[in-house]
C-alpha cells in the first residue's frame, strides 16, 4: 500500500532529514514547524509534525539555515545531497553560541499555501501585552476595537468581521467560543504565549467548520523549553497591577511540568471624563495553569496535558455604586460580571519509528464556563459545558511531495442560558469526518485541498470545502489564492453582552430556526495575496498585498439602527465584507525596522432600513510600527525601543434621529490617531525593566455613555463606542528569568 513506501522513494537531488530538540538523553524529539531554507534564497520548507523535511539541493547555495521559535538558529554547510539529522538547542542554554541570523519577530511564510503570519515572543515584548486581546497592537493583521463604554474589553476583528467569525484555538483546540466569546481573549495572559499564528481566509478543515474570516492559533510556552523561573510584574497609572510567574522543571528525561500563575487587580476608581461612570472596571483575576509534557522518542509517543482554573470578577457602572446596598435598586447604576472557568486538555501523538512521515494524533478537551452577571436591572447568566475530540492520521501518497490528513471530530456543547427570566438553554452535538490533501513540488507550486462532512443536531448535515494554492513565479515572490466555506451558530447574547448595559429592548425576529429561532450563519470566503521580498540599500524587506471577500449566504443580522432597541434577524438580501490591505516592511537600518500598512474595508449589509455600511467600523485605517534594538552585549544587555501608530478614519454611527436632541449623534465619528511607545532596558539575560505609554495623543471619545445623567431612563446606552474611553496612560514593569 502507498502508506508504507519508504523515504528512499525521494529523489537523490534533495536534502532529507529531521530537526529535533536537544534533551538530556539526546533522544529523537522532532520539532514540527521549524523553518529550513537556503541562506540568501527563497527556497525553503517547514518540518512536518514529526520534525522531518525535504528540500531541493541547490548547487549555488551551500548554507542551510534551520530555525524555530524558542531555539537558537543554526547554519549548516552542505555541499551534496545527503541525510541530515540536526538537534536545535533551546535559546536559554546557549549563552556562548554566536547567532548567525536574527529571527524576525513577525514572520510571513513564502512557502505555505495558506496566508499565515507568525508572531513570536520577541514581538509580544514590544508592548505590555497583559493578555491575548492586547497582543495584536503592534501587528496590522488584526484590528483592535473597543466593545463598550464600561468593561474596557477590546474586541478583535479580521477582514472587517468581528471575532465570532474567527476560529480562535489554543494549540489547535477551539478555545474562545460560546460563552467565552466576549471576554475569553482576556483569559490568556501574554506571558503564557510562545507564538501566535494568524491565518487569513478560510482555514484548514482539520480544525473544524466554524472558521469564516480566518483563524488565530496560540501556542503556549512549553515546560521543556521555557525558563526554569520567570517572573513578570506590571503596574499602570490607572491602578492596574499584575503578576505572572512560571515555574518549570524536567522531572525525568521523558516528563516535564510547568506551573503558571497569573493575578491582576484594579481597585482604583477612574473617571477622567467626569460623567459619573468608571472609565475602566474594578477587577480581580486569578488564573492558574498546570502543564505536563511527555516525550518518548524511542517508542514514538508525545503528549501534553493541561489543567487550568480561572476566577475573574469585574465591577462596572457609576463611581458611587456599592453592590452591597445598590444592587437592583435605583440608588446607583452598576454591574458585576463574575466568571469561573475550568479547562483540561490532552494531546497524544505517535510517530511511526520506521516511517517518520506517518503519524496519528488525538486531541480532547473539556471545559466548564460559568458566568453570573447583571447590568442594572438586566440579568444575564450562562453556564457552558463543552467537550471536544479530534482524531487525526497523517501519511503520504507515493512520496513526501503528496501528503494527506484524515480524521474524525466530535463536539458537544451544553448551554444553560438565562436572560432575565427567559430560558434559552440548548444542547449542540456534532460529529464530522475530514480529508485534506496537500501537494508541494518544493519549488513553484503547492496546494492544500480539504473537505469535511459534519452532522449537527441544530445546523443539519453539511459539507465544508476549503482550497489553498501557492505559486512562486519568480525569486522571493509568492502568490496565494484561497476559497472556503464556513458555518456557525450565532450565540447572540454571549457575543453581544454590551446590549444589556443599555435601555434597548431586545427583539428576536425569527421563529423557524433551531437556535434562538434563527438560522445558522453560512458564508463563503475567497481571496488572494501576494508577497514580494526585496533588498533596498542592502537591507531586506517585503511588500504584501491582500484582497479578501466574505459573502454571507445567511447571517444573523445585529441591527442597532433604532436607538430604543436591538434586533436580531436572518439576512434577507446581501451581506458582503470586502477587505484590502497593502503592507510594506523594511529594515531601514541595521537594527531599525519599519512596518507600515493601509487597510480599506467595505462591509455592507441589507438591514430592514436598507443597505448600510457596518456601524462603528473605520473604512480606512493606517498602521505604522518602528522598532529599534541596540546590539546586545555578551551578557545580553541592550536597549529596545518601539513606537506604534494607529490612524482610524471616520466611522458610521447607528441612527439616533428619533432620540431626544441632547442624545442624538452625528452620522459619522471623527477620525483620530492613537500612539503607543515602549522603552525596555535589558540589564542581562536575567533581568530587564520596561516603561511605556498608551494613547500618547490623549484622544478620548466625547460622551461615550449616552444619558449618563439618567441611567434608568429610556435613552441610556453604553454601546456607541468608536474610540478610547481612557486618556494617556503610563505603565512600567519588570521581567526576571532564570
Amino acid at each position: 500500500m502507498f502508506l508504507w513506501i519508504p523515504l528512499l522513494a525521494i529523489s537523490q537531488n534533495n536534502i532529507e532529514g529531521m530537526v529535533m530538540e536537544t534533551n538530556p538523553g539526546n533522544e529523537h524529539i522532532g520539532l514540527a514547524g521549524a523553518n529550513v531554507y537556503w541562506l540568501n534564497s527563497q527556497t525553503g520548507t517547514m518540518t512536518k509534525e514529526d520534525g522531518s523535511f525535504v528540500i531541493p539541493f541547490k548547487k549555488e547555495y551551500d548554507q542551510l539555515v534551520i530555525s524555530y521559535v524558542g531555539f537558537e538558529s543554526d547554519t549548516l554547510f552542505i555541499d551534496s545531497p545527503k541525510m541530515v539529522h540536526h538537534w536545535l538547542k533551546p535559546a536559554n542554554e546557549l549563552n556562548e553560541v554566536v547567532v548567525q541570523k536574527k529571527r524576525d519577530a513577525v514572520q510571513k511564510s513564502y512557502f505555505s499555501p495558506q496566508n499565515v503570519v507568525t508572531i513570536n515572543s520577541a514581538e509580544l515584548l514590544k508592548a505590555a501585552c497583559c493578555n491575548l486581546s492586547e497582543s495584536f497592537e503592534t501587528n496590522p493583521a488584526i484590528d483592535v476595537n473597543f466593545s463598550d463604554a464600561l468593561t474596557g474589553t477590546k474586541q478583535i476583528q479580521m477582514l472587517g468581521l468581528t471575532s465570532p467569525y474567527l476560529l480562535i484555538t489554543q494549540e489547535n483546540i477551539p478555545m474562545v467560543r460560546g460563552a467565552s466569546q466576549a471576554y475569553g481573549l482576556t483569559f490568556t495572559p501574554g506571558t503564557w504565549v510562545e507564538s501566535i499564528q494568524i491565518t487569513k481566509g478560510a482555514g484548514s478543515v482539520v480544525n473544524g467548520y466554524e472558521s469564516i474570516s480566518g483563524q488565530i492559533n496560540t501556542e503556549l510556552v512549553k515546560p521543556l523549553t521555557d525558563k526554569a523561573l520567570f517572573v513578570n510584574g506590571y503596574a499602570n497609572m490607572n491602578g492596574r497591577l499584575e503578576l505572572n510567574t512560571h515555574l518549570n522543571k524536567n522531572l525525568t528525561n521523558k516528563w516535564s511540568t510547568g506551573l503558571y500563575v497569573h493575578a491582576n487587580r484594579r481597585d482604583a476608581k477612574e473617571d477622567d471624563n467626569g460623567d459619573g461612570f468608571l472609565d475602566a472596571p474594578l477587577a480581580n483575576q486569578i488564573n492558574v495553569l498546570n502543564r505536563w509534557q511527555y516525550q518518548n522518542p524511542n517508542t514514538g509517543w508525545v503528549s501534553f496535558i493541561n489543567l487550568r482554573f480561572l476566577n475573574d470578577e469585574k465591577q462596572v457602572g457609576q463611581t458611587n455604586f456599592d453592590p452591597a446596598t445598590d444592587k437592583f435598586t435605583t440608588n446607583s447604576w452598576g454591574s458585576e460580571i463574575n466568571t469561573r472557568r475550568f479547562d483540561t486538555s490532552w494531546k497524544l501523538g505517535y510517530v511511526f519509528p520506521e516511517l517518520p512521515f506517518q503519524s496519528f494524533g488525538f486531541q480532547t478537551a473539556y471545559n466548564i464556563h460559568k458566568q453570573d452577571s447583571y447590568f442594572g436591572f438586566n440579568e444575564y447568566n450562562i453556564d457552558h459545558e463543552s467537550v471536544y475530540s479530534n482524531l487525526l492520521f497523517n501519511s503520504i501518497i507515493g512520496d513526501t511531495k503528496s501528503k494527506f490528513k484524515t480524521g474524525l471530530t466530535f463536539a458537544y456543547d451544553s448551554y444553560g442560558e438565562m436572560v432575565n427570566t427567559e430560558d434559552f438553554s440548548r444542547v449542540d452535538k456534532s460529529i464530522g469526518a475530514f480529508f485534506e490533501y496537500s501537494y508541494d513540488n518544493l519549488k513553484e507550486w503547492s496546494l492544500t485541498a480539504g473537505i469535511r462532512l459534519d452532522n449537527h443536531n441544530n445546523l443539519g448535515t453539511f459539507i465544508t470545502p476549503r482550497l489553498h494554492v501557492r505559486y512562486m513565479p519568480w525569486e522571493r515572490g509568492s502568490f496565494r489564492m484561497s476559497l472556503g466555506r464556513g458555518k456557525r451558530a450565532a450565540n447572540i447574547f454571549a457575543e453581544n453582552q454590551q446590549l444589556f448595559a443599555s435601555s434597548r429592548q431586545i427583539n428576536i425576529l425569527g421563529t423557524d430556526g433551531n437556535i434562538f429561532g434563527l438560522d445558522p450563519e453560512d458564508a463563503w470566503n475567497y481571496g488572494a495575496s501576494f508577497i514580494q521580498g526585496f533588498n533596498l540599500f542592502g537591507r531586506s524587506g517585503n511588500l504584501t498585498i491582500d484582497y479578501y471577500v466574505t459573502n454571507f449566504k445567511n447571517q444573523v443580522v445585529v441591527d442597532w439602527e433604532n436607538p430604543t432597541e436591538v434586533s436580531f434577524y436572518n439576512l434577507d438580501g446581501k451581506s458582503i465584507a470586502n477587505s484590502f490591505q497593502v503592507e510594506l516592511n523594511h529594515n531601514i537600518l541595521r537594527n531599525l525596522e519599519l512596518r507600515t500598512a493601509y487597510k480599506f474595508y467595505d462591509v455592507a449589509t441589507d438591514y430592514q432600513s436598507g443597505n448600510l455600511q457596518k456601524p462603528l467600523q473605520a473604512q480606512h485605517r493606517f498602521f505604522a510600527n518602528l522598532g529599534y534594538n541596540t546590539v546586545p552585549k555578551t551578557n545580553g544587555s541592550q536597549w529596545r525601543m518601539d513606537y506604534t501608530l494607529h490612524t482610524l478614519g471616520k466611522q458610521r454611527l447607528p441612527n439616533t434621529d428619533i432620540s431626544p436632541t441632547p442624545y442624538q449623534l452625528g452620522e459619522f465619528s471623527p477620525s483620530y490617531s492613537l500612539m503607543n511607545a515602549q522603552l525596555t532596558k535589558v540589564f542581562s539575560n536575567i533581568f530587564e525593566i520596561y516603561v511605556g505609554a498608551e494613547n500618547l495623543t490623549n484622544f478620548t471619545q466625547d460622551n461615550p455613555v449616552i444619558a449618563a445623567d439618567d441611567p434608568f431612563g429610556a435613552n441610556f446606552d453604553t454601546t456607541m463606542v468608536y474610540g478610547p474611553i481612557m486618556g494617556r496612560m503610563f505603565y512600567t514593569g519588570f521581567r526576571y528569568k532564570l
